[in-house]
């Protein structure tokens, strides 16, 4: 199945999940769009808890269509949860650790489990982990763990927030889908 295809048929004015080219371009240009549902919920969650994003340094792992490049675009944009200077990393980034270790904020979005260590948190830094990956635990009744891209752990010592997993982002993307299907509704029927 060609993904792109798929997501080409969807009308983006009932486009959702904001993966439309038509959305994800209004989205690069700052114009009223459907915002991937959890970046969207990303920055509910940092507006809810009134975290400061302007004038910080944020790492996002992860550029997936889904959530890195697109949290990376809203982080940077000239927005109340944004004007953050952005670093972008993925499987190919030099000196991860310490490109993170310099970071306010660190999106975590690789699916890696614990990949995102104590060591590479810097006091005070915001953690917000949106891996969710099943790791096999046959104590666990149903056979797996969830487990985040962050060592929580060892994170939680110097963050100043941290996201847990789960029971963190994914509920937060729930919210920024049904935001989204409102706003869809709305405007097909309220206009």
């Amino acid at each position: 199945i060609d993904e792109a295809k798929v997501i080409e048929t969807i009308n983006p004015s009932k486009d959702v999940d904001g993966f439309h080219p038509a959305n994800v371009g209004r989205l690069v240009q700052g114009l009223p769009t459907f915002i991937p549902a959890t970046p969207y919920g990303i920055l509910l969650m940092l507006e809810h808890f009134n975290i400061p994003t302007k004038g910080k340094n944020a790492v996002v792992i992860g550029r997936s269509n889904i959530v890195g490049r697109p949290m990376s675009i809203l982080l940077s944009s000239n927005i109340p949860q944004g004007n953050c200077t952005v670093t972008l990393c993925h499987s190919h980034t030099t000196h991860l650790k310490s490109i993170c270790a310099q970071a306010d904020i660190i999106v975590a979005a690789l699916g890696a489990p614990n990949f995102v260590t104590g060591d590479m948190v810097k006091p005070g830094a915001v953690i917000i982990d949106v891996g969710i990956t099943r790791v096999e635990d046959p104590t666990s009744k149903k056979g797996f763990r969830i487990k985040g891209d962050v060592n929580y752990e060892e994170a939680i010592v110097n963050a100043s927030a941290i996201t847990p997993v789960p029971g963190g982002v994914g509920l937060m993307t729930i919210a920024g889908l049904l935001k989204n299907t409102m706003k869809a509704y709305e405007a097909a029927h309220l206009s």
